[in-house]
């Protein structure tokens, strides 16, 4: 399971009158990419977004995944606005895979709020045995 953590980097009041924005909390979350029986594993976590606001993409080795959502609700009383809430989230994710994989093999799903990415090792990438001969 992945652990979200909270940042708040020493550096952001220096920053501050460069950018409004810097001293919101950042929200920073890892990706687990690992090899298991000849099968190549990717998790991220996108909690909050649904699978069709997830795109996985890749093209030379890297893989990329990038999701995005917008929350919005208004509440009015009268024609007056009482209440009014906009969430946004997104999130960006790109890794090399660890060896060669089967592009035909490559699927992906959100469950849970997390991206789960499978793809088999590429015949040409997996160990062979080699005859040695004797020469006497």
């Amino acid at each position: 399971m992945v652990q979200l953590i909270r940042m708040r980097p020493w550096y952001m009041p220096m920053m501050a009158p460069f950018d409004k924005e810097l001293d919101e909390d950042v929200v920073s979350a890892g990706i687990n990419v690992y090899t298991k029986e000849g099968v190549v594993y990717v998790e991220a976590p996108v909690p909050g977004v649904p699978a069709d606001k997830v795109d996985v993409t890749y093209s030379d080795g890297q893989l990329h995944i990038s999701a995005k959502t917008e929350e919005k609700e208004e509440e009015k009383n009268n024609k007056k606005v009482v209440y009014k809430m906009q969430r946004e989230s997104s999130f960006e994710y790109t890794t090399s895979m660890p060896t060669a994989i089967d592009e035909k093999s490559i699927e992906a799903e959100v469950k849970n709020g997390v991206v789960y990415v499978k793809a088999k090792v590429a015949e040409a990438a997996k160990p062979k045995k080699i005859a040695v001969k004797s020469t006497n």
